[in-house]
């Protein structure tokens, strides 16, 4: 350990040293004692209880959203003729885009070899596994008769009903499925030995056989580890691809149309830049207040926040990318159907182009601010542009789907598309779906990866030495 100090000591003074990804000091019982703690031993705070208590009176109006619908049918949206496609499917995309950034932290970087990912990782991992589940609510109950769903699935049955290939309803069955089942199977992996430590460590019959039964038998045996790295990197190579595949399918949804500002080429590197986009943004919207409220500022370094807005400035710009060849293919490619679209969206200020300079405001000019290194290591500043490229991207959503489905080819269909209070309460009641979701997962899990954390420390040749 002396060694590989006095080379770190001197590649600082040559100048070639990487920022510090853990805070000095901490050793192996430093470590676990300060994660497992937050689950095990520290009481739940005053302010812990009141965001439940909030978010649980969200998810019961989103409760009472859904048994209405069911009831009445989805004209209590705000969906009509020329604007089939309304806020569940704006909202579908918007959670599906936040789930990737826990598949991008956690798989690819993975296998690119980059420590930094280790704080933040679990609960980026977690994230994903919420936010897909509340995207599924919405396509779910947009089929307005959600109890044949298992109609969308590929199974042999007595009445030969196979499904229509060429939906995009299937497409996103598969990809939405398969992503979430390798997402949950690699989170779940990767927690293996954090439970058996918090097993070991727990003081409660109940903790003791609850995580017992979750860790599976492990023994951190030198077998155990082998049959681990090679499962874990396994996922992880499954999952990279889903990165692009599952966004590049959603987009499809769009660009296999003839719609004029749908059948865009661009859509499917466009829609996953924009995805990692608005993912990274909510990891930082998550970390902040985590590593603020529970000490982890060893853990969470500002050398991790720096990097996370680096992220946040390039996915972005090539988000902006994807605007400026939609607006020029629009002029270059001479088609007045789809140079109208976009005209009507911005240029000549038609009837949602509010939605357009919002969401250039909020997803390009909110985020020059990160050129900046001292603005990529301020929480302030980075919580509020993570909040702009949040809503700039839900905005971004909402004016592919509308603009281009308002008015079409024929202006007797023309229409507009007016939300109802219904509308909102349904979304919202997702934000508190996934807010509740993450508060006990937050209480009943490590949210940092212990045994990752742990072979970050100097000397280590143990678990994941060389990431």
């Amino acid at each position: 350990m002396a060694t590989e100090a006095h080379d770190w000591i001197a590649q600082q003074e040559a100048g070639t040293a990487r920022p510090p990804i853990i805070g000095p000091g901490h050793t192996f019982a430093s470590i676990t004692d300060k994660v497992s703690a937050i689950v095990l031993t520290r009481p739940a705070t005053g302010r812990w209880y009141l965001g439940l208590a909030v978010g649980i009176a969200v998810v019961v109006m989103l409760h009472i959203t859904i048994a209405l619908l069911l009831t009445r049918g989805v004209g209590i949206w705000g969906v009509n003729v020329p604007v089939a496609w309304g806020f569940a499917i704006v909202n579908f995309v918007w959670w599906i885009g936040i789930g990737h950034a826990g598949t991008l932290i956690s798989a690819i970087l993975l296998l690119l070899h980059q420590k930094w990912r280790t704080s933040i990782n679990r609960l980026a991992e977690a994230m994903t596994i919420f936010a897909v589940m509340c995207a599924g609510v919405f396509p779910l109950l947009h089929l307005g008769r959600p109890w044949f769903f298992y109609w969308l699935v590929p199974y042999p049955n007595t009445m030969s009903l196979w499904p229509q290939f060429r939906s995009a309803l299937v497409w996103d069955v598969f990809a939405v499925g398969t992503y979430f089942t390798v997402s949950l199977l690699f989170w779940y992996m990767g927690m293996i030995p954090d439970l058996a430590t918090l097993r070991d460590r727990s003081q409660r019959k109940l903790g003791q056989i609850g995580y017992g039964i979750l860790a599976m038998g492990w023994r951190s045996s030198a077998r155990h580890w082998q049959r681990f790295e090679v499962a874990y990197l396994l996922l992880g190579g499954l999952a990279t691809p889903l990165v692009v595949s599952v966004h590049s399918v959603v987009s499809a949804d769009f660009a296999t149309s003839i719609l004029p500002g749908w059948h865009e080429t661009v859509f499917p590197p466009y829609f996953v830049a924009g995805a990692i986009f608005s993912g990274f943004a909510m990891v930082l919207a998550l970390a902040i207040p985590l590593r603020i409220f529970y000490g982890l500022q060893d853990f969470i370094t500002l050398n991790h926040l720096d990097v996370m807005g680096k992220i946040l400035l390039a996915t972005g710009s090539l988000t902006c990318y994807g605007y400026f060849i939609e607006q020029f293919m629009a002029w270059y490619g001479a088609d007045v159907y789809e140079h109208y679209t976009y005209v009507n969206r911005g240029i000549g200020f038609g009837q949602y182009a509010g939605v357009y300079w919002c969401l250039l405001f909020c997803n390009a000019g909110a985020i020059q601010v990160l050129w900046f290194k001292h603005m990529r290591r301020s929480q302030t500043v980075l919580l509020i542009v993570s909040f702009f490229v949040l809503v700039g991207m839900w905005l971004e959503r909402y004016m592919i789907i509308t603009t281009s489905l308002h008015r079409d080819f024929l202006p007797s269909s023309w229409g507009m598309f007016q939300p109802t209070a219904w509308d909102y309460v349904f979304f919202f009641g997702t934000i508190g779906l996934f807010y509740i979701s993450f508060l006990i997962f937050i209480r009943l899990l490590p949210m940092i990866s212990i045994s990752e954390m742990r072979a970050l420390l100097p000397g280590t040749h143990a678990h994941q030495e060389g990431r």
